[in-house]
């Protein structure tokens, strides 16, 4: 909980707090449902659709607000063998969660997935990301968080899957599902550095967190009922990391 309050907090929105606790309360007699956040958008056709049948473990990284949410969204897909939370963009010796939190290190809070496309496709993984884990036309925000840490962004060490998820970019834009343009970053190249122990596994670790109750689990919620072919009841859970 005091973390929850702290990231609420460092976004500045301290002010939120007592209107969060209200809709917590509020909504404890209630089903989980869709976040605002989740919305419906076509699959990836054309140059977005990529496939990579010859491969059996390919990697990206996935920014999109508090990776609590995001790593939480992944590990419930199957066909993710890891989601690790961590932080991308900048160096190694700012990739800590309190420098991070700061919005000054160029990094930002993001997921490094691990996958197997014969299972899942680097186009679903997008799709999901762009429907149900985030809002890709908010810029340096995501829900009650704010700064250049918590930006949209698709961090891919392949051109393939840059070209791809460009083309995919475009296809939303063309297709109106959002009634704003699209902000998320495309780059590539980046080192990822995992971030703290008790950062991983944090959504199933905490799912009492009035933080993870409003933001994330209304997610995983969406991902199960927008993409039921997708979805494993059983979170791929890290078991074994080495971080700092």
């Amino acid at each position: 909980m005091k973390l929850a309050m702290d990231k609420l907090v460092a976004g500045g929105i301290a002010a939120m707090i007592a209107a969060m606790l209200v809709i917590g309360v509020l909504s404890l007699d209630r089903p989980a449902h869709a976040s605002s956040t989740s919305v419906s958008i076509p699959a990836p056709s054309g140059a977005a659709d990529l496939r990579q049948p010859s491969i059996h473990r390919a990697q990206v990284v996935f920014a999109g607000g508090c990776f609590w949410g995001v790593q939480g969204v992944f590990q419930h897909i199957k066909g993710v063998d890891s989601a690790v939370s961590g932080y991308i963009g900048g160096s190694a010796a700012n990739a800590g969660y309190a420098r991070v939190g700061s919005g000054s290190t160029g990094h930002a809070e993001a997921v490094q997935v691990t996958y197997d496309p014969a299972q899942v496709s680097y186009g679903q993984l997008m799709q999901v990301f762009f429907s149900v884990v985030h809002d890709p036309t908010q810029l340096n925000r995501q829900g009650p968080d704010r700064g250049t840490q918590y930006r949209s962004a698709v961090y891919a060490n392949t051109a393939e899957q840059r070209d791809a998820t460009r083309a995919y970019i475009a296809q939303l834009q063309r297709s109106g599902a959002f009634k704003t343009p699209v902000v998320t970053q495309v780059d590539g190249g980046k080192m990822f550095y995992p971030a703290e122990g008790y950062h991983q596994n944090y959504l199933t670790l905490h799912p009492e967190s009035l933080y993870i109750r409003v933001n994330d689990l209304p997610k995983v919620e969406a991902l199960k009922q927008q993409y039921p072919a997708l979805y494993r009841d059983t979170p791929r859970l890290l078991t074994t990391l080495s971080v700092r």
